[in-house]
């Protein structure tokens, strides 16, 4: 199993930063400074608030005014999106090379050590990354539509109720609507997506695939619009991030609700 979960590391963590991660053994205890990712939705840790305060003296910096000048709900947004990012980009890769778990891990699965400017550090479980479902859980037919894939599906779903739901369910407590959250996960998987394709043209079409899983789930299918002519991302809320800027007059981004047609 060790030969194929580092070649599957390797493969991944080659379509860039957000996908890159490291390994370890299923509920060992890695040591510092690296930190179970559960701490970030245990309230008395602490953890979260210290993660949205670093994220919103940064906006804040970028536009030259002290911290309390970015709204909080608009620094839980935007670290909201950073973390959720992270967890799904590296399951997406592993599962645009047909290699999706059957269980997804937990966030007490995951390991991590913070850090803001890019991509912070994690590590996924050996047990996890070797984990198999059925070539076609991530099958399309002919015509691009998702054919066969109950078992990738089911992998999807879980991945989405479990520790994607527990991120979101954390931030709201930051009065960011949930919508607006549910929004920034599809934007995570469109963004991942759309980073496989560009770092391996050759995975594009498992990668699509994949993320339409995830998409077309309930909880992501009311979240964005896929444009059936050119298969257009957009999403139908907006993180914040222009909130931050003075005036409330920063750029949006490019699969936001906002952006003019």
């Amino acid at each position: 199993m060790t030969d194929l979960t580092t070649a599957l590391q390797e493969q991944v963590s080659a379509l860039g930063p957000f996908f890159t991660f490291e390994t370890h053994t299923a509920g060992s205890e890695l040591g510092a400074p690296w930190r179970k990712l559960s701490e970030v939705t245990w309230v008395e840790s602490g953890v979260l608030e210290e993660r949205v305060a670093s994220v919103r003296a940064t906006l804040a910096a970028g536009g030259g005014r002290p911290a309390e000048a970015v709204e909080l709900r608009v620094a839980a947004s935007v670290a909201h999106l950073g973390l959720v990012a992270r967890v799904v980009s590296p399951l997406l890769g592993l599962a645009a090379l047909r290699r999706l778990p059957s269980r997804p891990p937990t966030l007490a699965d995951l390991r991590w050590h913070s850090g803001l400017g890019g991509a912070f550090a994690l590590s996924l479980p050996r047990e996890t990354v070797a984990a198999v479902v059925t070539d076609d859980a991530v099958a399309a037919d002919d015509a691009g539509s998702v054919a066969g894939a109950g078992a990738g599906a089911g992998a999807a779903g879980a991945l989405l109720e479990g520790p994607v739901r527990d991120l979101v369910d954390a931030v709201a407590a930051f009065s960011v609507s949930r919508r607006i959250l549910w929004g920034n996960v599809a934007s995570a998987v469109n963004g991942a997506t759309a980073g496989i394709v560009s770092a391996a043209p050759a995975l594009a079409r498992p990668a699509r695939t994949a993320a339409l899983l995830m998409l077309r789930h309930p909880r992501l299918s009311d979240a964005h619009t896929l444009d059936p002519r050119n298969g257009r991302f957009r999403r139908r809320s907006c993180c914040l991030i222009y909130r931050a800027a003075p005036d409330a007059a920063g750029a949006v981004c490019g699969d936001c609700v906002l952006v003019r047609r």
